[in-house]
Parts: C-alpha cells; structure tokens; sequence
C-alpha cells in the first residue's frame, strides 16, 4: 500500500476530531493536528481541542506542545509535521491529518516557498502602523508594494497582509514574486476528507459548542491571557471579542453574540478554503466508516 496521508477537513463544529479518532482507529495509527492554536497549552478552552480521553484513545501530536511565550510559525510547523510524519510513515501505512486551519494543512501537504527573514524589528514596526492606521492603511499599504497579491489575498486577514508586507520592505520585491516556486517533494499522496454540514445544523452546533466554553470557563480562560492580547493567537474568535468587553465598549451579552457570528463567519470562510481542494470527498457528517472509506479508498 502507498503511504497515505489522510486530511479531515471541513468547518468549525463540522466534527473533525470525531471522525479523524474514528478513522484512527480503524487504520491502528496516530492523529496530526494542523490547527494552528491548539498548538498552544495556555489556550485550553476556546480552541475546541480534543479532551483527555479523547487524546488517549489516539496517540496525538501538535496539541498543546508549544506555549505563547514562544512564537511559532507556519515555516516551523511545515519542517516539525514533515518529519513527523515521514517518522509514522516508517511504522504506519496511512496517517490522519486534522484540523481547520488550511494554510497549514497545506504547508505539510504541499510545501510552503521560501522568504526571506524580516527582522523583529520590522515586524514591530509594522505592527505599529496596524495599530495606528487600522485594516484600511493596510490594505492601502499592501496595494502599493504589491497589486497581485492585493488582489488575492484575504484582505480582512491583517496577519496575512502584515506577512507580506515584511517579506515586501526587506526583499525589495514583491511578495507575490517568491511565491509558486519549486516545492521539496513529497514521498506520500494525500486523500482529502472534508465535512460538510448542512448550513442550519452547522450554526446550531456553533452556538451550542460556544455555550459549552462559556459554561467550562471560556471568558476566564481569555481573562488569563490577557497580557498576551497582542499575540497573533489572541485574534482567534473566542478570545479577541472580550477585549472590548472589558473597555466598556460593550456589554457581555453583546460580546457572546459576537462570539458565535464570528464563528459563523470563520466557518464560511473555511468552507470556501476547502472548496478549493477539488479532488477531496465532501460528506455530511456523521460518518457512516466503511462508505467514507469506500470513497476515499
């Protein structure tokens, strides 16, 4: 058999983690996370991760390994999964890729190009100009160093922009001009699984899963981070709307409805990523195993 690189994909609440153990267990191997914030061990509760006897049923890797003291970027995560997982594929003939964060599901699966290094101290300056010009002067400032990727790039997406604007400054070139470049090939072939709820159902599991956080301690959990507020990661959904809670700006109510519409927000841009895998099999969850198998294999 090839060595087979399984990816569960699909929305937030979409029922990843369910269907990535039970096609684990299936295949007697071991489970490769790609969200890019269950990464992080201080961020318990908001990032939906598996749960203590979930993680036990299934060996795990990339959950809660690294903390928010130390940055960790797609770049890394693209070297450490690789060799993960070409260390299971010495033992293991098919292993499950799983998680909602498609840039980096795709930096293990495609490979990622290659940038320059911007220093720090340009990434802070840069940073800087975010906090005081806003997404706009962003935009305004990508649109100028670099019209192709402006055209492409999610342009509510303020990390992404901020990325290739260091990558802009310190190459003197365009970010759009380092990217397509030959890829380190890979020795496994990918099956792409993506879970697709109907629209109605997906929502109601959102609000449900949200309601679940706030009553095991989501808004605390945020409240302990809070010196971290300027970390990428505390812009995730989840975390980010209380920061105007606590400015006053708006009551608690108002800051868990926009919890769950940005969770609705984040799913559909999800399902559009996926959309472009045009080789994957979209099914509706619950899995029924043996059909989702019949299909993929």
């Amino acid at each position: 058999m090839n060595k087979t690189l399984l990816y569960i994909a699909g929305p937030t609440a979409s029922g990843k983690t369910a269907a990535a153990l039970k096609i684990a267990t299936h295949f007697n191997t071991e489970i490769v996370s790609c969200d890019s914030r269950q990464f992080y061990k201080e961020m318990k509760i908001g990032t939906a991760p598996p749960s203590p006897e979930e993680l036990a049923q299934v060996p795990h890797h990339f959950i809660h390994n690294k903390s928010l003291a130390s940055p960790y970027t797609v770049g890394a995560y693209e070297k450490e999964a690789f060799a993960c997982v070409e260390r299971l594929f010495e033992h293991q003939d098919v292993v499950v890729l799983v998680g909602g964060s498609g840039l980096y599901a795709d930096a293990l699966i495609e490979g990622l190009d290659q940038f320059p290094e911007v220093p720090q101290a340009l990434r802070d300056q840069l940073e800087l100009f975010y906090q005081q010009h806003g997404l706009e002067g962003l935009q305004d400032l990508l649109k100028q160093k670099d019209l192709k990727y402006y055209q492409q790039v999610d342009r509510n997406n303020p990390r992404r922009m901020l990325r290739a604007l260091g990558v802009c400054i310190v190459a003197e070139q365009p970010y759009s001009s380092f990217l397509q470049q030959e890829k380190v090939p890979r020795n496994f072939t990918t099956r792409y699984l993506v879970l697709m709820p109907e629209r109605e159902e997906l929502y109601q599991r959102i609000n449900s899963r949200v309601d679940s956080m706030l009553d095991n301690g989501l808004e605390e959990e945020a409240a302990a981070l809070a010196d971290y507020q300027n970390h990428p990661a505390f812009a995730t959904v989840g975390y980010q709307e209380w920061l105007p809670f606590w400015n006053r700006d708006y009551d608690r109510d108002t800051a868990i409805e926009r919890i769950k519409r940005n969770s609705r927000r984040y799913a559909k841009r999800q399902i559009t990523w996926c959309k472009r895998y045009g080789a994957a099999h979209f099914y509706t969850p619950p899995i029924e195993l043996e059909a989702v198998l019949k299909k993929i294999f």
